[in-house]
């Protein structure tokens, strides 16, 4: 559910650049202009020059923009540059990028920590907007919100509050806080864009504002995995359910259902319930994928129960084995 991280590096850009975690943006820039003449392959004796240069270039790239810093400062100071790092869920939530996420040429080299973070194809890497002469329409904004998977089905209202990063009069990255209540419609789906109009940059003169297009994400469910407008759900069985077929309770994201169990059912088995996924044109349908639970045995009762199926029944699970190996 939502997108999911692999461990990778961490990167303290701080250190990397040699400055303190509120240092101000001139001082961010006149430590990479000092870093940069001392590492630039084409001047530098140092023998680790190059990769230096780029660690350092990386290290820029994000700590030069505000909403790039701010939204690596959401990570905290408790990371050590070196250790295993994972993203937590949703740990850009509600941080507004104003697009043009790669502000300092190709980052195709960077890192796997930066990708993680601010790779292509995020919210970040969409420019649209700008200005053009003394009037011009705002940039466009971006944001991700989290969402329930009931919230995408029912659809709604919603309250999204946003952080704005913006540098301040000494210099430091500040964040401001808007909160827009925002119309879910229903049967969204994981990565879809909500366009609200005019809540964008403002724009030069006369120009119209921007749009903020908010990129949904699904919150992980105890139960539910949605795949597109499909959801899917692994179903417990009794091995008397499997064996003999019946009906059985199912839940849905619309309420609770009957569900007919095919006699002879296999663990891993998928059945269809056509219509009871995420609502659209056409609706979504949810899966149940049957597993196969064994009870314990807790009484002498029960043990005389699977003794007697046990003498009785003539089944070998591993028969298809032997076959194969005669």
């Amino acid at each position: 559910m939502g997108r999911s991280y692999k461990p990778v590096e961490y990167k303290d850009y701080y250190s990397i650049m040699g400055v303190d975690r509120d240092a101000s943006q001139d001082e961010i820039k006149r430590a990479y202009r000092k870093l940069a003449r001392k590492y630039h392959p084409d001047v530098s004796s140092e023998p680790d020059a190059e990769d230096r240069f780029q660690e350092v270039q990386e290290a820029y790239e994000v700590l030069k923009d505000p909403e790039k810093r701010a939204a690596y400062d959401q990570l905290g100071a408790n990371w050590r540059e070196g250790q295993g790092f994972q993203p937590p869920p949703g740990w850009d939530e509600g941080f507004e990028f104003s697009g043009g996420g790669f502000t300092g040429g190709d980052a195709g080299g960077f890192s796997e920590f930066f990708e993680s973070l601010f790779g292509r194809g995020s919210a970040y890497g969409h420019a649209h907007g700008g200005f053009g002469g003394f009037h011009g329409r705002g940039q466009d904004h971006f944001a991700r919100v989290e969402i329930t998977l009931e919230e995408a089905y029912r659809g709604g209202q919603h309250p999204v509050t946003l952080q704005s990063p913006a540098v301040d009069a000494r210099g430091r990255v500040q964040t401001r806080q808007r909160t827009l209540n925002v119309r879910i419609p229903a049967g969204v789906t994981e990565g879809q864009q909500i366009r609200l109009s005019g809540q964008g940059g403002a724009g030069m003169g006369e120009g119209a504002s921007g749009d903020l297009y908010l990129e949904v994400a699904l919150r992980p469910h105890p139960i539910f995995r949605a795949e597109g407008r499909d959801i899917h759900l692994e179903l417990p069985i009794a091995p008397w359910e499997a064996a003999m077929g019946g009906t059985v309770t199912v839940p849905t994201l619309g309420g609770d259902v009957d569900a007919r169990i095919p006699p002879g059912a296999r663990s891993g088995q998928q059945l269809r319930l056509k219509g009871r996924g995420l609502p659209g044109s056409p609706a979504g349908d949810q899966y149940l994928h049957l597993q196969i639970v064994v009870p314990q045995p807790r009484t002498d009762a029960d043990r005389e129960l699977f003794e007697r199926m046990r003498q009785q029944m003539e089944f070998d699970p591993r028969a298809r084995l032997h076959r194969r190996t005669a």
